[in-house]
C-alpha cells in the first residue's frame, strides 16, 4: 500500500513540477515504472480530480487550488495577509513573502513577486532554511536542539560561494539575529540578490509566534544593488507589515473565542 501511494505522489509531483502537460509515456519514463501502473495512477488522480488529461498529456486538476485553499484556511491566511504583502510589495518594490515554522519544517506559505529578477521563492517547503533570510529568523527562535534536528534533516548545502555551511558560524549568525530581530542574507541563496527578514511578533499567537521566539516572519528578495540603496527602508516597511500581521490575529483570535462563547 505504501508503495501505491509513494508512486501515486511521485506521479503528482512530476505532473507539477512541469511546465507543460505531460503524456503518460513521458511519465512512465520519468519514474522508471511501466506504462500500465502509470495509467491506472492517472485514472485515479483523474476521477478525484488532481489531474486532468488535455490533448497534450496530463495536467493538475481543478481540486488542487481547493487543496490549497484549505491549506491556507488552516495556517489561518486570509485575505488580509494577502493583501499586507501586495501593501509590502508596492511599497517596497521587492519581492515580499510569509513564512512559517512547523513540525520541524520551514515552509513558504504566500508570496508576492514584483522583480523577476530575483529568481522568487516557491510556496512550499524550503530546505536551504540556513541560507535565507526567512530561515535564518525562523531558526533563531528555535531551541538549539530542534535547530540542529531541522539543519541536520535538510543538511546545510552550499548553494553560492556566500552560503553558511557551518554550524558554528550559523550559530553566531542567529544569535545576531535574536539580538537585532532582522535577518540579512546576500547572495547565500542567489547570486546578485539580497533579502530581508523580521519575525512576527509574538503576540500574533498560534501559528505566528510562541513564548521566546517567532515562528512566522515576513521577508523580501531584491536585487543586490537596489538592497544597498533602500535596504533601511525595505526592513522598516516589512517591521510595520509584521506589526500589522501579529494584530490581524490577534483581531482573529478575539473574533474566534467571542463566537465559541456566545455559541454563534
Amino acid at each position: 500500500m505504501s508503495q501505491s501511494v509513494d508512486r501515486a505522489l511521485d506521479v503528482l509531483d512530476a505532473v507539477a513540477a512541469a511546465s507543460a502537460p505531460l503524456p503518460a509515456k513521458a511519465l512512465a519514463r520519468q519514474l522508471g515504472c511501466g506504462l500500465s501502473t502509470v495509467y491506472e495512477i492517472l485514472g485515479t488522480l483523474t476521477a478525484r480530480g488532481h489531474v486532468v488529461r488535455t490533448a497534450g498529456g496530463y495536467a493538475l486538476g481543478y481540486r488542487v487550488p481547493a487543496l490549497h485553499q484549505a491549506f491556507q484556511r488552516q495556517m489561518q491566511l486570509d485575505d488580509a495577509v494577502h493583501a499586507l504583502l501586495l501593501r509590502a510589495r508596492r511599497e517596497a518594490g521587492a519581492d515580499t513573502y510569509f513564512s512559517t515554522y512547523r513540525d520541524g519544517a520551514i515552509a513558504v506559505l504566500a508570496g508576492n513577486s514584483a522583480v523577476p529578477s530575483t529568481g522568487g521563492f516557491s510556496v512550499g517547503r524550503d530546505l536551504d532554511g540556513h541560507a535565507t533570510a526567512h530561515g535564518k529568523v525562523l531558526l533563531s527562535a528555535l531551541p538549539r536542539a530542534a535547530r540542529m534536528r531541522y539543519l541536520t534533516s535538510t543538511g546545510m548545502r552550499a548553494i553560492t560561494p556566500r552560503t553558511i555551511t557551518s554550524p558554528a558560524r550559523l550559530d553566531a549568525e542567529l544569535r545576531r539575529v535574536r539580538r537585532e530581530g532582522v535577518a540579512v542574507e546576500v547572495e547565500e541563496c542567489a547570486p546578485g540578490v539580497a533579502c530581508v527578514a523580521v519575525p512576527v511578533p509574538a503576540a500574533a499567537g498560534g501559528n505566528g509566534g510562541r513564548a521566546g521566539g517567532a515562528l512566522t516572519a515576513v521577508s523580501a528578495a531584491l536585487p543586490l544593488e537596489d538592497f544597498r540603496r533602500r535596504g533601511a527602508q525595505l526592513t522598516s516597511t516589512l517591521r510595520h507589515v509584521a506589526a500589522e500581521a501579529a494584530e490581524l490575529a490577534a483581531r482573529q483570535r478575539e473574533g474566534l473565542a467571542e463566537r465559541w462563547a456566545t455559541g454563534s
